[in-house]
């Protein structure tokens, strides 16, 4: 891989939490970051990395799934769950290229996956989305449906009241289709429309992440209200609730 040139770094560089078991391969990572202008932090196993987020507060996460003592998977999970940690965007690497992995990657709570072997231009191509996907600058509005609130300044979700944590791709595709109620999207059109990069990120995984949104949002997952399925097609947030 080659170094990139590097652009702006008249602002504090987003620091950029590398979790790869090959040493070679991190080197090159956190060189070709390095270079493009991102504050690394590299580890080659995943047991320190939740501990020291929580200090460091890190805009973003590269992941190898295989990772001694705790897999990318389980790591994945760990940062979900943490109450600092819990929307911090999460990109998988990995040699495994099976749509399973993937889907598992997502299920996990992956904003993205790429496979090795993948170029430098990709790599920083697709932090440099996801960072700006996050900072976008969010609408004033306050959306009450019901029981469900989604608050776009805070990009907070609350069902009853009580708030329910959502990666940032969960809560852009909750958003896209709020906004849009009662319109039926396909899984391209709402890969295009949330995702835009979609690069290794297939239409089964919009599932994935539908199935996840219901599983916080929905009484009842199994027979939802909000979000419906157009078998067939794909899906629509249902207007009137």
């Amino acid at each position: 891989m080659q170094a990139l040139g590097t652009l702006d770094n008249s602002r504090q560089p987003d620091l950029i939490y590398v979790v790869e078991d090959d040493v070679d391969v991190s080197r090159l990572i956190e060189h070709n970051l390095r270079t493009a202008g991102f504050e690394v932090s590299t580890f080659f196993s995943g047991a320190p990395v939740v501990p020291s987020a929580a200090l460091a507060q890190p805009s973003l996460f590269l992941l190898d799934i295989m990772l001694p003592e705790i897999n990318g998977f389980d790591l994945c999970r760990q940062i979900r769950q943490h109450e600092q940690l819990g929307k911090t965007p999460i990109i998988f690497l990995s040699a495994r290229t099976q749509e399973p992995d993937r889907l598992q990657a997502f299920d996990a709570g992956g904003d993205g996956y790429i496979t090795k072997p993948f170029s430098p231009r990709e790599l920083i191509a697709r932090v440099r989305n996801i960072l700006r996907t996050q900072k976008e600058a969010p609408s004033r509005e306050l959306i009450q449906l019901g029981e469900l609130e989604i608050d776009l300044a805070s990009m907070t979700v609350r069902v009853q009241g009580k708030v329910v944590p959502t990666t940032v791709r969960e809560f852009r595709l909750l958003e896209y289709l709020v906004r849009h109620r009662g319109r039926v999207f396909t899984r391209d059109q709402l890969l295009d429309a949330v995702w835009k990069e979609g690069s290794f990120v297939t239409p089964r995984s919009i599932d994935v992440f539908v199935r996840r949104l219901r599983e916080k949002i929905e009484r009842d997952p199994r027979h939802p209200r909000y979000l419906k399925t157009m078998r067939g097609v794909g899906y629509r947030f249902e207007a009137n609730r």
